[in-house]
Protein backbone atom coordinates (compact mmCIF):
# COMPACT_ATOMS: atom_id res chain seq x y z
CA UNK A 1 0.00 0.00 0.00
CA UNK A 2 2.65 2.33 1.07
CA UNK A 3 4.34 1.76 -2.52
CA UNK A 4 1.35 2.56 -4.30
CA UNK A 5 1.02 5.80 -2.21
CA UNK A 6 4.36 6.63 -3.33
CA UNK A 7 3.59 5.66 -7.03
CA UNK A 8 0.25 7.59 -7.15
CA UNK A 9 1.81 10.74 -5.37
CA UNK A 10 4.86 10.52 -8.00
CA UNK A 11 2.43 10.79 -10.98
CA UNK A 12 0.39 13.70 -9.51
CA UNK A 13 3.21 15.39 -8.69
CA UNK A 14 4.63 15.37 -12.58
CA UNK A 15 0.86 15.72 -13.59
CA UNK A 16 0.66 18.67 -11.55
CA UNK A 17 4.10 19.70 -12.67
CA UNK A 18 3.38 19.41 -16.42
CA UNK A 19 -0.17 21.31 -16.14
CA UNK A 20 1.54 24.27 -14.07
CA UNK A 21 4.11 24.23 -16.53
CA UNK A 22 1.92 24.49 -19.66
CA UNK A 23 0.01 26.81 -17.91
CA UNK A 24 3.10 29.61 -17.14
CA UNK A 25 3.82 29.28 -20.79
CA UNK A 26 0.40 30.14 -21.91
CA UNK A 27 0.79 33.01 -19.37
CA UNK A 28 3.53 34.43 -21.83
CA UNK A 29 0.15 35.19 -24.55
CA UNK A 30 -0.59 38.71 -23.64
CA UNK A 31 -2.13 41.57 -25.44
CA UNK A 32 0.48 44.13 -24.54
CA UNK A 33 3.11 42.16 -26.60
CA UNK A 34 0.19 41.62 -29.57
CA UNK A 35 -0.18 45.36 -29.66
CA UNK A 36 3.49 46.16 -29.94
CA UNK A 37 4.07 43.43 -32.95
CA UNK A 38 0.80 44.69 -34.75
CA UNK A 39 1.78 48.26 -34.27
CA UNK A 40 5.33 48.06 -35.27
CA UNK A 41 5.07 44.90 -38.08
CA UNK A 42 2.31 47.30 -40.25
CA UNK A 43 4.10 50.55 -39.72
CA UNK A 44 5.23 52.69 -42.99
CA UNK A 45 8.63 51.36 -42.31
CA UNK A 46 7.80 47.93 -43.64
CA UNK A 47 6.58 49.44 -47.14
CA UNK A 48 3.51 46.68 -47.24
CA UNK A 49 5.95 44.26 -47.12
CA UNK A 50 6.02 42.88 -50.86
CA UNK A 51 8.45 40.13 -51.94
CA UNK A 52 11.23 41.75 -54.19
CA UNK A 53 10.95 45.11 -52.52
CA UNK A 54 13.40 47.09 -49.67
CA UNK A 55 10.47 45.89 -47.62
CA UNK A 56 11.08 42.74 -47.50
CA UNK A 57 14.58 42.89 -46.68
CA UNK A 58 13.27 44.75 -43.51
CA UNK A 59 10.48 42.57 -43.03
CA UNK A 60 13.08 39.47 -42.95
CA UNK A 61 15.28 41.45 -40.69
CA UNK A 62 12.66 41.63 -38.23
CA UNK A 63 11.52 38.04 -38.19
CA UNK A 64 15.21 36.91 -38.06
CA UNK A 65 15.62 39.38 -34.75
CA UNK A 66 12.44 38.17 -33.45
CA UNK A 67 13.18 34.41 -33.54
CA UNK A 68 16.60 35.14 -32.59
CA UNK A 69 15.37 36.90 -29.14
CA UNK A 70 12.88 33.94 -28.66
CA UNK A 71 15.61 31.79 -28.95
CA UNK A 72 13.95 29.99 -32.00
CA UNK A 73 17.07 27.88 -33.83
CA UNK A 74 17.46 28.50 -37.31
CA UNK A 75 15.81 25.39 -39.48
CA UNK A 76 17.46 25.22 -42.28
CA UNK A 77 21.31 24.45 -42.26
CA UNK A 78 21.86 27.04 -39.67
CA UNK A 79 19.64 29.66 -41.43
CA UNK A 80 16.29 31.00 -40.74
CA UNK A 81 16.12 31.64 -44.35
CA UNK A 82 14.52 29.41 -47.43
CA UNK A 83 15.06 31.07 -50.43
CA UNK A 84 12.04 30.23 -52.77
CA UNK A 85 13.03 31.35 -56.73
CA UNK A 86 10.25 33.04 -58.23
CA UNK A 87 9.76 35.05 -61.15
CA UNK A 88 7.78 38.86 -60.83
CA UNK A 89 5.99 39.52 -64.03
CA UNK A 90 4.43 42.96 -64.80
CA UNK A 91 1.77 42.98 -67.15
CA UNK A 92 0.76 45.84 -69.47
CA UNK A 93 -2.20 44.94 -71.65
CA UNK A 94 -3.62 47.24 -74.30
CA UNK A 95 -6.24 49.56 -72.81
CA UNK A 96 -8.85 48.35 -74.50
CA UNK A 97 -10.34 45.06 -75.43
CA UNK A 98 -11.69 44.24 -78.86
CA UNK A 99 -14.53 42.02 -79.60
CA UNK A 100 -15.93 41.27 -82.57
CA UNK A 101 -19.73 39.81 -83.39
CA UNK A 102 -21.56 38.59 -87.12
CA UNK A 103 -23.25 42.14 -86.96
CA UNK A 104 -20.96 43.97 -85.02
CA UNK A 105 -18.08 44.57 -82.87
CA UNK A 106 -17.29 46.51 -79.25
CA UNK A 107 -14.33 47.52 -76.79
CA UNK A 108 -14.06 47.25 -73.02
CA UNK A 109 -11.74 49.48 -70.93
CA UNK A 110 -9.02 48.11 -69.14
CA UNK A 111 -9.53 48.24 -65.28
CA UNK A 112 -13.56 49.40 -65.92
CA UNK A 113 -14.64 46.33 -67.60
CA UNK A 114 -11.64 43.75 -67.85
CA UNK A 115 -8.25 42.96 -66.15
CA UNK A 116 -6.27 40.57 -67.93
CA UNK A 117 -2.16 39.01 -67.35
CA UNK A 118 -0.19 36.60 -68.69
CA UNK A 119 2.21 33.64 -66.86
CA UNK A 120 3.78 33.19 -70.15
CA UNK A 121 7.30 34.38 -69.92
CA UNK A 122 7.68 36.17 -73.38
CA UNK A 123 8.28 39.62 -74.53
CA UNK A 124 4.46 40.11 -76.20
CA UNK A 125 1.89 38.04 -75.89
CA UNK A 126 -0.64 38.24 -78.46
CA UNK A 127 -4.82 36.67 -79.04
CA UNK A 128 -6.18 37.78 -82.03
CA UNK A 129 -9.99 37.11 -83.35
CA UNK A 130 -9.84 34.34 -81.30
CA UNK A 131 -12.74 32.18 -81.41
CA UNK A 132 -15.02 33.18 -77.93
CA UNK A 133 -16.76 29.66 -76.23
CA UNK A 134 -19.11 29.86 -72.94
CA UNK A 135 -17.88 27.05 -70.59
CA UNK A 136 -20.37 27.37 -67.60
CA UNK A 137 -17.91 27.19 -64.67
CA UNK A 138 -15.49 25.70 -66.35
CA UNK A 139 -15.41 22.38 -64.75
CA UNK A 140 -13.98 18.65 -65.00
CA UNK A 141 -15.08 16.80 -62.06
CA UNK A 142 -15.70 13.13 -62.61
CA UNK A 143 -16.60 12.56 -59.24
CA UNK A 144 -19.16 14.60 -58.91
CA UNK A 145 -20.36 13.46 -62.74
CA UNK A 146 -19.15 16.79 -64.49
CA UNK A 147 -17.89 17.97 -67.46
CA UNK A 148 -18.08 21.38 -68.95
CA UNK A 149 -15.73 20.37 -71.82
CA UNK A 150 -17.36 17.88 -72.73
CA UNK A 151 -18.23 17.34 -76.33
CA UNK A 152 -16.68 20.79 -77.69
CA UNK A 153 -12.72 21.59 -78.69
CA UNK A 154 -11.46 24.56 -77.46
CA UNK A 155 -8.10 24.25 -78.44
CA UNK A 156 -6.33 27.59 -79.62
CA UNK A 157 -10.09 29.78 -78.28
CA UNK A 158 -11.03 32.07 -75.53
CA UNK A 159 -13.14 30.45 -73.08
CA UNK A 160 -15.43 32.53 -71.00
CA UNK A 161 -16.74 30.64 -67.71
CA UNK A 162 -18.80 31.86 -63.82
CA UNK A 163 -17.20 31.87 -60.93
CA UNK A 164 -17.43 29.70 -58.06
CA UNK A 165 -19.27 26.43 -58.72
CA UNK A 166 -22.94 25.25 -59.43
CA UNK A 167 -23.38 24.27 -55.63
CA UNK A 168 -23.39 27.84 -54.84
CA UNK A 169 -26.65 29.23 -53.93
CA UNK A 170 -28.00 25.60 -53.07
CA UNK A 171 -28.33 24.25 -49.47
CA UNK A 172 -27.96 20.38 -51.64
CA UNK A 173 -25.09 19.06 -49.40
CA UNK A 174 -25.00 16.16 -52.55
CA UNK A 175 -24.35 18.51 -55.54
CA UNK A 176 -21.04 19.24 -55.71
CA UNK A 177 -20.99 20.84 -51.54
CA UNK A 178 -24.06 22.86 -51.78
CA UNK A 179 -23.10 26.77 -50.87
CA UNK A 180 -19.44 25.55 -49.81
CA UNK A 181 -17.30 25.82 -52.24
CA UNK A 182 -14.75 23.34 -53.54
CA UNK A 183 -11.46 23.83 -55.29
CA UNK A 184 -13.53 23.85 -58.85
CA UNK A 185 -14.81 26.96 -57.70
CA UNK A 186 -11.51 28.61 -57.41
CA UNK A 187 -10.08 30.72 -60.48
CA UNK A 188 -6.60 28.97 -59.87
CA UNK A 189 -8.48 25.91 -60.86
CA UNK A 190 -10.56 27.23 -63.35
CA UNK A 191 -6.97 28.86 -65.16
CA UNK A 192 -5.48 25.04 -64.55
CA UNK A 193 -8.66 23.87 -66.21
CA UNK A 194 -8.73 25.92 -69.37
CA UNK A 195 -4.85 25.32 -69.95
CA UNK A 196 -5.18 21.45 -69.56
CA UNK A 197 -8.11 21.95 -72.75
CA UNK A 198 -5.87 23.51 -74.71
CA UNK A 199 -7.48 27.11 -74.39
CA UNK A 200 -5.86 30.43 -75.30
CA UNK A 201 -7.17 32.58 -73.08
CA UNK A 202 -9.62 32.41 -70.18
CA UNK A 203 -12.14 35.41 -68.95
CA UNK A 204 -13.67 34.59 -65.42
CA UNK A 205 -17.13 36.34 -65.11
CA UNK A 206 -17.18 38.17 -62.01
CA UNK A 207 -19.69 38.45 -58.95
CA UNK A 208 -18.82 39.93 -55.66
CA UNK A 209 -21.08 36.96 -53.77
CA UNK A 210 -19.91 33.99 -55.44
CA UNK A 211 -16.51 35.32 -55.54
CA UNK A 212 -16.30 36.23 -51.95
CA UNK A 213 -14.91 39.77 -52.84
CA UNK A 214 -15.38 43.01 -54.84
CA UNK A 215 -14.42 44.05 -57.77
CA UNK A 216 -11.72 46.14 -56.44
CA UNK A 217 -10.01 42.92 -54.82
CA UNK A 218 -9.63 41.08 -58.31
CA UNK A 219 -8.26 45.06 -60.07
CA UNK A 220 -5.77 45.68 -57.07
CA UNK A 221 -4.18 42.17 -57.49
CA UNK A 222 -4.15 42.56 -60.97
CA UNK A 223 -2.78 46.32 -61.80
CA UNK A 224 0.54 45.27 -59.78
CA UNK A 225 3.15 42.98 -60.82
CA UNK A 226 2.70 39.15 -60.07
CA UNK A 227 4.73 36.81 -58.68
CA UNK A 228 5.31 33.28 -59.90
CA UNK A 229 7.21 30.45 -58.64
CA UNK A 230 10.07 29.90 -61.31
CA UNK A 231 8.92 27.29 -64.31
CA UNK A 232 10.97 25.03 -66.52
CA UNK A 233 8.55 25.88 -69.37
CA UNK A 234 8.76 29.83 -68.87
CA UNK A 235 4.72 28.59 -68.36
CA UNK A 236 4.40 28.06 -72.09
CA UNK A 237 1.69 25.44 -71.15
CA UNK A 238 -0.21 27.85 -69.69
CA UNK A 239 -3.18 30.04 -71.18
CA UNK A 240 -1.81 32.85 -73.12
CA UNK A 241 -4.18 35.24 -71.41
CA UNK A 242 -5.83 34.81 -68.08
CA UNK A 243 -8.39 37.49 -67.14
CA UNK A 244 -11.54 38.82 -65.27
CA UNK A 245 -14.54 40.54 -66.91
CA UNK A 246 -16.62 42.75 -64.82
CA UNK A 247 -20.54 41.53 -64.59
CA UNK A 248 -21.88 44.28 -66.01
CA UNK A 249 -19.19 44.13 -69.12
CA UNK A 250 -20.11 40.51 -69.33
CA UNK A 251 -23.97 41.23 -69.73
CA UNK A 252 -23.20 43.28 -72.70
CA UNK A 253 -21.23 40.91 -74.43
CA UNK A 254 -23.54 38.34 -74.55
CA UNK A 255 -26.47 40.49 -74.77
CA UNK A 256 -25.40 41.95 -77.80
CA UNK A 257 -24.27 38.32 -78.98
CA UNK A 258 -27.65 37.30 -78.86
CA UNK A 259 -27.59 35.52 -75.12
CA UNK A 260 -29.43 36.30 -71.99
CA UNK A 261 -26.60 35.97 -69.23
CA UNK A 262 -29.08 35.66 -66.23
CA UNK A 263 -30.95 32.45 -68.04
CA UNK A 264 -27.42 31.24 -69.25
CA UNK A 265 -26.41 31.13 -65.41
CA UNK A 266 -29.04 29.25 -64.62
CA UNK A 267 -28.86 26.49 -67.48
CA UNK A 268 -24.98 26.33 -66.61
CA UNK A 269 -25.88 24.43 -63.15
CA UNK A 270 -27.43 21.54 -65.10
CA UNK A 271 -25.76 18.04 -66.24
CA UNK A 272 -26.96 18.70 -69.26
CA UNK A 273 -25.59 22.24 -70.22
CA UNK A 274 -23.12 22.06 -72.99
CA UNK A 275 -20.62 24.38 -73.84
CA UNK A 276 -21.08 26.55 -77.00
CA UNK A 277 -19.58 29.11 -79.57
CA UNK A 278 -20.98 32.61 -78.42
CA UNK A 279 -20.18 34.00 -82.14
CA UNK A 280 -17.89 36.74 -80.63
CA UNK A 281 -14.14 36.96 -81.22
CA UNK A 282 -11.12 38.34 -79.06
CA UNK A 283 -8.25 40.75 -79.84
CA UNK A 284 -6.11 41.44 -77.33
CA UNK A 285 -2.22 42.04 -76.36
CA UNK A 286 0.34 41.65 -73.39
CA UNK A 287 3.56 43.86 -73.32
CA UNK A 288 5.68 41.82 -70.68
CA UNK A 289 8.56 42.47 -68.46
CA UNK A 290 10.29 39.46 -66.00
CA UNK A 291 12.92 39.88 -63.16
CA UNK A 292 14.01 36.83 -61.97
CA UNK A 293 14.90 36.65 -57.84
CA UNK A 294 14.58 34.65 -54.86
CA UNK A 295 12.21 36.11 -52.01
CA UNK A 296 12.41 34.32 -48.88
CA UNK A 297 10.35 32.25 -46.50
CA UNK A 298 11.54 32.78 -42.48
CA UNK A 299 11.97 29.39 -40.63
CA UNK A 300 12.18 29.15 -36.39
CA UNK A 301 12.55 25.52 -34.66
CA UNK A 302 12.42 24.30 -31.18
CA UNK A 303 14.23 20.86 -31.59
CA UNK A 304 11.77 18.03 -30.20
CA UNK A 305 13.74 15.99 -27.38
CA UNK A 306 12.76 12.21 -28.12
CA UNK A 307 10.56 12.20 -31.55
CA UNK A 308 12.39 15.83 -33.10
CA UNK A 309 12.55 14.04 -36.43
CA UNK A 310 8.57 14.82 -36.05
CA UNK A 311 7.21 18.14 -36.26
CA UNK A 312 4.86 20.60 -35.80
CA UNK A 313 4.15 23.47 -38.13
CA UNK A 314 2.87 26.94 -37.29
CA UNK A 315 2.31 29.48 -40.18
CA UNK A 316 1.31 33.25 -40.77
CA UNK A 317 2.67 34.69 -44.15
CA UNK A 318 4.64 38.11 -43.58
CA UNK A 319 4.02 39.54 -46.95
CA UNK A 320 1.53 42.04 -48.42
CA UNK A 321 0.83 43.99 -51.28
CA UNK A 322 3.36 46.84 -51.12
CA UNK A 323 3.00 50.27 -52.36
CA UNK A 324 0.01 50.74 -55.24
CA UNK A 325 -2.83 52.35 -55.90
CA UNK A 326 -3.33 55.68 -53.78
CA UNK A 327 -6.59 55.93 -51.79
CA UNK A 328 -6.58 59.34 -49.99
CA UNK A 329 -3.48 59.61 -50.45
CA UNK A 330 -2.23 56.56 -48.82
CA UNK A 331 -0.34 54.46 -51.46
CA UNK A 332 1.13 51.56 -48.63
CA UNK A 333 -0.95 48.48 -48.17
CA UNK A 334 0.40 48.16 -44.88
CA UNK A 335 -1.29 44.95 -44.17
CA UNK A 336 -2.39 45.49 -40.41
CA UNK A 337 -4.76 42.85 -40.45
CA UNK A 338 -3.94 40.77 -43.77
CA UNK A 339 -1.67 40.00 -41.90
CA UNK A 340 -0.05 41.47 -38.62
CA UNK A 341 -2.42 40.30 -36.45
CA UNK A 342 -1.65 36.69 -37.15
CA UNK A 343 2.33 36.91 -37.65
CA UNK A 344 1.79 38.22 -33.75
CA UNK A 345 -0.57 35.52 -33.02
CA UNK A 346 2.62 33.22 -34.38
CA UNK A 347 4.91 35.01 -32.41
CA UNK A 348 3.39 34.65 -29.42
CA UNK A 349 3.19 31.19 -29.58
CA UNK A 350 6.54 30.53 -30.41
CA UNK A 351 7.48 32.53 -26.92
CA UNK A 352 5.14 30.66 -24.99
CA UNK A 353 6.42 27.27 -26.29
CA UNK A 354 10.09 28.59 -25.50
CA UNK A 355 9.31 29.31 -21.81
CA UNK A 356 8.39 25.76 -21.52
CA UNK A 357 10.83 24.28 -18.53
CA UNK A 358 9.94 20.63 -20.53
CA UNK A 359 11.75 20.67 -23.91
CA UNK A 360 8.58 19.27 -26.18
CA UNK A 361 8.91 15.70 -27.38
CA UNK A 362 8.36 16.86 -31.04
CA UNK A 363 9.91 19.16 -33.27
CA UNK A 364 8.08 22.59 -32.81
CA UNK A 365 8.35 24.87 -36.54
CA UNK A 366 7.31 28.49 -36.98
CA UNK A 367 7.18 29.16 -40.76
CA UNK A 368 6.57 33.00 -42.09
CA UNK A 369 5.77 31.73 -45.71
CA UNK A 370 6.26 34.57 -48.70
CA UNK A 371 4.43 35.45 -51.49
CA UNK A 372 0.67 34.50 -49.89
CA UNK A 373 -1.19 37.20 -51.33
CA UNK A 374 0.33 36.17 -55.15
CA UNK A 375 -1.04 32.33 -54.55
CA UNK A 376 0.37 30.72 -51.63
CA UNK A 377 3.44 30.14 -53.18
CA UNK A 378 5.98 30.53 -50.24
CA UNK A 379 3.48 28.00 -48.24
CA UNK A 380 3.74 25.63 -51.39
CA UNK A 381 7.33 25.59 -52.20
CA UNK A 382 7.67 24.57 -48.57
CA UNK A 383 5.64 22.15 -48.83
CA UNK A 384 6.58 20.87 -51.82
CA UNK A 385 10.31 21.16 -50.70
CA UNK A 386 10.37 20.48 -46.78
CA UNK A 387 12.94 20.61 -44.79
CA UNK A 388 11.15 17.43 -43.05
CA UNK A 389 9.56 15.02 -44.68
CA UNK A 390 5.83 14.96 -44.88
CA UNK A 391 5.37 11.81 -44.07
CA UNK A 392 6.75 12.94 -40.29
CA UNK A 393 5.22 16.15 -40.84
CA UNK A 394 2.19 15.80 -37.87
CA UNK A 395 -0.09 18.82 -38.54
CA UNK A 396 0.31 22.33 -39.85
CA UNK A 397 -1.67 25.23 -37.73
CA UNK A 398 -2.00 28.36 -39.98
CA UNK A 399 -4.15 31.52 -39.51
CA UNK A 400 -4.79 34.44 -41.61
CA UNK A 401 -6.76 37.69 -41.22
CA UNK A 402 -7.80 37.36 -37.42
CA UNK A 403 -9.83 40.65 -36.94
CA UNK A 404 -8.79 42.28 -33.76
CA UNK A 405 -12.32 42.65 -31.95
CA UNK A 406 -12.86 40.00 -29.81
CA UNK A 407 -12.94 38.32 -27.48
CA UNK A 408 -15.32 35.85 -29.25
CA UNK A 409 -17.65 33.12 -27.92
CA UNK A 410 -16.77 31.07 -31.47
CA UNK A 411 -14.37 29.13 -32.70
CA UNK A 412 -14.84 29.43 -36.59
CA UNK A 413 -13.33 26.04 -38.16
CA UNK A 414 -12.58 27.18 -42.01
CA UNK A 415 -13.17 23.84 -43.87
CA UNK A 416 -15.01 22.01 -41.23
CA UNK A 417 -14.84 18.27 -41.45
CA UNK A 418 -11.87 17.71 -42.99
CA UNK A 419 -9.26 16.21 -40.17
CA UNK A 420 -9.08 15.09 -36.99
CA UNK A 421 -7.40 18.01 -36.24
CA UNK A 422 -10.99 19.50 -35.41
CA UNK A 423 -11.12 17.47 -32.53
CA UNK A 424 -8.87 18.87 -30.69
CA UNK A 425 -10.49 22.50 -31.24
CA UNK A 426 -13.28 20.77 -29.84
CA UNK A 427 -11.83 19.74 -26.91
CA UNK A 428 -10.25 23.58 -25.95
CA UNK A 429 -13.41 25.35 -26.91
CA UNK A 430 -15.34 23.79 -24.19
CA UNK A 431 -11.95 24.72 -21.67
CA UNK A 432 -12.56 28.22 -22.68
CA UNK A 433 -16.73 28.56 -22.55
CA UNK A 434 -15.90 28.76 -26.26
CA UNK A 435 -18.01 26.88 -29.20
CA UNK A 436 -16.86 25.49 -32.73
CA UNK A 437 -18.90 26.65 -35.68
CA UNK A 438 -18.63 25.93 -39.82
CA UNK A 439 -17.73 29.45 -41.77
CA UNK A 440 -20.42 30.75 -42.10
CA UNK A 441 -19.66 31.96 -45.56
CA UNK A 442 -18.62 28.51 -47.35
CA UNK A 443 -19.13 29.75 -50.87
CA UNK A 444 -16.08 32.20 -50.65
CA UNK A 445 -13.64 29.36 -50.35
CA UNK A 446 -11.45 30.75 -48.35
CA UNK A 447 -10.37 27.24 -47.11
CA UNK A 448 -8.49 27.14 -50.66
CA UNK A 449 -7.38 30.67 -49.85
CA UNK A 450 -4.63 30.63 -46.97
CA UNK A 451 -1.46 28.66 -46.62
CA UNK A 452 -3.10 25.49 -44.63
CA UNK A 453 -3.65 24.86 -48.33
CA UNK A 454 -0.69 23.96 -49.62
CA UNK A 455 -0.10 21.91 -46.39
CA UNK A 456 -3.20 20.19 -47.51
CA UNK A 457 -2.86 19.51 -51.06
CA UNK A 458 0.32 17.36 -50.32
CA UNK A 459 -1.79 15.44 -48.02
CA UNK A 460 -0.86 16.92 -44.26
CA UNK A 461 -3.51 17.75 -41.87
CA UNK A 462 -4.13 21.73 -41.64
CA UNK A 463 -6.16 23.09 -39.18
CA UNK A 464 -8.01 26.70 -39.57
CA UNK A 465 -9.42 28.18 -37.19
CA UNK A 466 -10.00 31.51 -34.86
CA UNK A 467 -12.60 33.28 -33.15
CA UNK A 468 -14.43 35.34 -35.97
CA UNK A 469 -18.34 35.10 -35.60
CA UNK A 470 -19.51 35.80 -31.86
CA UNK A 471 -18.43 38.63 -30.23
CA UNK A 472 -18.63 37.90 -26.57
CA UNK A 473 -19.97 41.30 -25.47
CA UNK A 474 -22.15 42.46 -28.71
CA UNK A 475 -22.97 39.08 -29.79
CA UNK A 476 -23.30 37.30 -33.22
CA UNK A 477 -25.23 40.04 -35.31
CA UNK A 478 -22.37 42.64 -34.17
CA UNK A 479 -19.26 40.67 -34.85
CA UNK A 480 -20.77 39.73 -38.86
CA UNK A 481 -21.46 43.35 -39.68
CA UNK A 482 -17.87 43.89 -38.42
CA UNK A 483 -16.58 41.75 -40.26
CA UNK A 484 -18.45 42.46 -43.60
CA UNK A 485 -17.52 46.16 -42.87
CA UNK A 486 -13.77 45.35 -42.74
CA UNK A 487 -13.73 43.61 -45.89
CA UNK A 488 -15.58 45.93 -47.34
CA UNK A 489 -13.58 49.00 -46.48
CA UNK A 490 -10.32 47.69 -45.50
CA UNK A 491 -9.30 44.23 -47.31
CA UNK A 492 -6.29 44.92 -49.80
CA UNK A 493 -6.68 48.54 -48.90
CA UNK A 494 -4.34 51.05 -47.80
CA UNK A 495 -7.06 51.36 -44.96
CA UNK A 496 -5.60 48.07 -43.32
CA UNK A 497 -4.21 49.56 -41.30
CA UNK A 498 -3.23 49.50 -36.89
CA UNK A 499 -6.47 51.70 -35.09
CA UNK A 500 -5.72 52.49 -31.49
CA UNK A 501 -9.14 54.11 -31.38
CA UNK A 502 -10.83 50.64 -31.62
CA UNK A 503 -8.75 47.48 -31.52
CA UNK A 504 -8.10 44.45 -29.21
CA UNK A 505 -6.34 41.77 -29.00
CA UNK A 506 -8.04 40.22 -26.61
CA UNK A 507 -9.67 37.59 -28.84
CA UNK A 508 -6.33 37.07 -30.99
CA UNK A 509 -4.50 36.81 -27.16
CA UNK A 510 -7.81 33.94 -26.58
CA UNK A 511 -6.84 32.14 -29.69
CA UNK A 512 -3.32 31.61 -29.67
CA UNK A 513 -3.47 30.40 -26.59
CA UNK A 514 -5.90 27.58 -27.37
CA UNK A 515 -3.73 26.80 -30.74
CA UNK A 516 -0.73 26.61 -28.00
CA UNK A 517 -2.08 24.17 -26.09
CA UNK A 518 -3.33 21.93 -29.33
CA UNK A 519 0.10 22.21 -30.52
CA UNK A 520 1.67 21.14 -27.08
CA UNK A 521 -1.18 18.03 -27.06
CA UNK A 522 -0.14 17.51 -30.51
CA UNK A 523 3.65 17.45 -29.48
CA UNK A 524 3.76 15.08 -26.37
CA UNK A 525 1.80 12.03 -28.49
CA UNK A 526 3.04 9.89 -31.09
CA UNK A 527 0.44 9.21 -33.18
CA UNK A 528 -0.55 11.22 -35.88
CA UNK A 529 -3.98 13.26 -36.50
CA UNK A 530 -5.93 11.66 -39.87
CA UNK A 531 -8.00 13.19 -42.41
CA UNK A 532 -11.96 12.51 -41.99
CA UNK A 533 -13.65 10.12 -44.39
CA UNK A 534 -15.05 12.02 -47.31
CA UNK A 535 -12.00 14.57 -47.25
CA UNK A 536 -9.99 14.91 -50.72
CA UNK A 537 -6.78 14.96 -48.97
CA UNK A 538 -7.26 11.88 -47.34
CA UNK A 539 -6.13 9.18 -49.73
CA UNK A 540 -3.23 11.20 -50.24
CA UNK A 541 -2.38 10.99 -46.58
CA UNK A 542 -2.55 7.38 -46.38
CA UNK A 543 -0.49 6.70 -49.38
CA UNK A 544 2.45 9.37 -47.71
CA UNK A 545 1.75 7.34 -44.39
CA UNK A 546 2.85 3.79 -46.06
CA UNK A 547 6.45 4.90 -46.12
CA UNK A 548 6.34 5.95 -42.13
Amino acid sequence: MKKQLIIYFGLSILFLGSCSDYKQAESTINEEDMTKIVKEFSSDEFLGRKPFTLGEEKTVEYLEREYKRIGLEPANNGSYIQEVPMVEVTNIPDKRMKISMYNASIEISYKDDFVAFSKQLKDEISVRNSDMIFAGYGIVAPEYNWNDYSGIDVKGKTVVVLVNDPGFGTENKNFFKGNEMTYYGRWTYKFEEAARQGAKAILIIHESEPAGYPWNVVLNGAIIPKLYLQPEDDYLSECAIEGWLTLNAAQELFSLAGFDLNELKEKAKSREFKAFRMRSRMSLAIQSNHKFAKSKNVIGIIPGKERKDEVIIYSSHWDHLGIGAPLNGDSIYNGAVDNGTTTAWMLEIAEAFKSLRKQPSRTIMFLSPTAEEQGLLGSYYYATHPIFPLNKTVANINNDLMLPYGPYKDIMITGYGQSELEDYVLKYAEKYDRYVLPDPNPHTGMYYRADHFSFARVGVPALFARGNCDQREFGKEWALKKEKEWIKNNYHKPTDQYDHATWTFLGVVEDAQIMFRIGYELSKESTFPQWKEGSEFKEIREKQMLNN
